[in-house]
């Protein structure tokens, strides 16, 4: 549990470092000639190694505890913008963070045991038409160059990304995940999800794309976790986990607003 707790603060660091560093890069460039950029490859490398911590806590920890742990690199983006970029803070920035701080420790406690029983039978098609769909949904929201439409598929894709790598989990070892299905679907949403929070910074602020990022991001898996995955929370924890969630997305909504988010 241990090292899946700091398996998940790792990532919630490189999310955070990530997001500052490719929105400079994407202020400097646009489209494919973004990958031109070293703050933005430096960006994708700190991504990266973040979603492979992600996936090592998602082996110990239910999906709801690391979404929301990993949605704390919002506060990590908002003060290291502020650090990088000069952006002004403000002092309700300052108490979303500490409220972030705690709601997640408090959700951390709450995770339950991680259940062993493997998804539903059409859990699999359904996640491979979902791929489907999401694509073509992103190809058109990229022509349209919203950045709110952008960061919530991208955020919806990253869903799909976590929920992927649950349910393979539960499938078998390490050694079969080649042979799995679900984990080709990881890597078809991760990319999904980058191409779409790619866009959003583009054509938006860090702040408010990362927020709603965050938001689709933790909410959609943390559901689908506990009503179809079978993901735990532990005895007499049920409500402080709630009110640590809402509490958490709410602090998230109230750092999209930030001035160190501006920079886009």
């Amino acid at each position: 549990m241990s090292l899946a707790l700091l398996a998940a603060l790792l990532g919630t660091f490189g999310y955070g470092a990530g997001s500052v560093l490719q929105s400079i890069g994407t202020s400097r460039a646009r489209g494919v000639m973004v990958v031109r950029q070293p703050t933005y490859v430096a960006g994708l490398v700190c991504d990266g190694v973040a979603w492979l911590a992600s996936l090592l806590a998602l082996r110990a920890l239910p999906l709801f505890a690391v979404q929301a742990l990993l949605a704390g690199s919002l506060a990590v983006t908002v003060v290291l913008a502020r650090i990088v970029l000069h952006a002004r803070l403000r002092v309700r920035d300052w108490v979303a963070s500490g409220v972030i701080t705690v709601a997640l420790v408090v959700l951390a406690a709450s995770a339950g045991p991680l259940s062993a029983q493997g998804p539903p039978r059409p859990f699999e098609l359904t996640v491979l038409v979902g791929l489907g769909i999401l694509a073509v949904a992103t190809v058109v929201a990229s022509r349209r160059a919203r950045s709110v439409e952008l960061a919530v598929l991208g955020g919806l894709a990253f869903s799909g990304a976590a929920l992927c790598a649950r349910a393979a989990h539960t499938s078998g070892s390490w050694g079969t995940l080649l042979h799995e299905p679900l984990a080709w679907a990881v890597l078809g949403y991760g990319a999904l999800g980058m191409i779409g929070y790619t866009g959003a910074l583009e054509h938006g602020a860090v702040g408010p794309a990362t927020a709603i990022l965050w938001v689709v991001e933790v909410a959609v898996p943390a559901v689908v976790g506990v009503w179809v995955l079978g993901d735990t929370v532990r005895a007499g924890w049920v409500v402080p986990a709630v009110v640590a969630l809402v509490l958490a997305l709410g602090a998230c909504v109230v750092l999209s607003s930030s001035p160190s988010g501006s920079h886009g």
